[in-house]
């Protein structure tokens, strides 16, 4: 609020008194008058009769006393200063008149918004699929891919193409790859893990599907063509692998190689690796080279556990 025109403390010329104009200050200056004393002509209120209402002059004068000690006050009270530009008297002062002290408001902000984009993540390497519960990394060799669309969480790399299941109605593919925790058994041997986990893995390769199904017409045979120690990922494993005839189509083979996690609580790990063998599929050698590929994700750079809740249930 800008205060009413009136005299108040001059702020560049103290003790004397300026006029306020309402707007800015003039150049009109006095020295402070006494309460008694007229005001200047033309500036302030006009002056109060030496008499008052009954002629008498002494209640008239301890009013204006009492008033002008009010107004001191309030002046004092309510003037901040003015803001002089220059100390000499050639150079122009401000206009700002007396003030009364206001809240200080922050100013809003005029800093612009962050535009900074998040760093981009490296890019994944196709060539390596990394299996997080089981802290291992699994090599994709060329004519292979991780795994798209599939319904197993499992399963962690496919080839690429399909074809018509030759048994019930569905999609097959000519190779699989899937990493599981082994749980359901207190069984600590590799071996004798691989042993019993290998009929699951052609079972489940083969035989039927999730849903029940058929898509080969099921399993008639198997014959074994390896069971022996192995390093995997550093650690003493165990796989077994069968070759296995279908009622239809080519058939084909499953391994199941065992070993313990080099990470968490090292828990067994089962991975199942299928080839059919038929002409479109991947060479037979390719089972060995993703064994050798397995590493754990200290070797690699990546970072996992084992877990305990999911993967084959392995009778005892």
């Amino acid at each position: 609020m800008t205060p009413p025109p009136g005299w108040y403390p001059d702020p560049t010329a103290p003790p004397a008194e300026r006029w306020w104009d309402g707007a800015a200050w003039t150049e009109h200056r006095r020295q402070p008058q006494s309460a008694a004393a007229p005001a200047q002509q033309g500036f302030g209120p006009p002056a109060q009769p030496p008499g008052g209402p009954g002629g008498g002059g002494g209640g008239s004068r301890a009013r204006v006393i009492a008033m002008a000690a009010a107004g001191i006050v309030l002046v004092a009270s309510i003037a901040t200063g003015v803001v002089v530009l220059g100390k000499g008297d050639d150079k122009p002062e401000a206009r700002t008149g007396p003030t009364t002290a206001a809240p200080t408001t922050a100013a809003p902000s005029t800093a612009a918004p962050s535009t900074a984009e998040p760093s981009p993540t490296p890019t994944e390497d196709a060539s390596t699929v990394v299996d997080q519960l089981n802290g291992i990394t699994l090599p994709v060799l060329d004519g292979w891919q991780k795994a798209e669309n599939v319904v197993d969480d499992d399963m962690l790399i496919t080839t690429p193409r399909t074809y018509d299941c030759p048994g019930d109605s569905g999609l097959c593919r000519h190779g699989t790859v899937v990493s599981r925790t082994v749980t359901g058994t207190d069984e600590t041997s590799p071996e004798a893990v691989a042993k019993k986990d290998i009929k699951d893995a052609a079972d489940a390769s083969y035989d039927k599907n999730g849903i029940n199904q058929q898509p080969f017409g099921g399993i008639e045979s198997h014959q074994q063509v390896a069971a022996r120690q192995t390093a995997v990922a550093g650690r003493a494993g165990y796989l077994v692998r069968w070759k296995v005839r279908t009622a239809k189509g080519p058939g084909g083979y499953v391994e199941s190689v065992v070993f313990p996690s080099s990470v968490g609580s090292e828990s067994l790990v089962a991975v199942r690796i299928t080839v059919d063998a038929g002409p479109d599929a991947p060479p037979l050698s390719d089972i060995d080279r993703i064994v050798k590929g397995i590493e754990a994700v200290g070797d690699s750079g990546s970072d996992g556990g084992v877990g305990s809740s999911i993967g084959p249930t392995v009778t005892p």
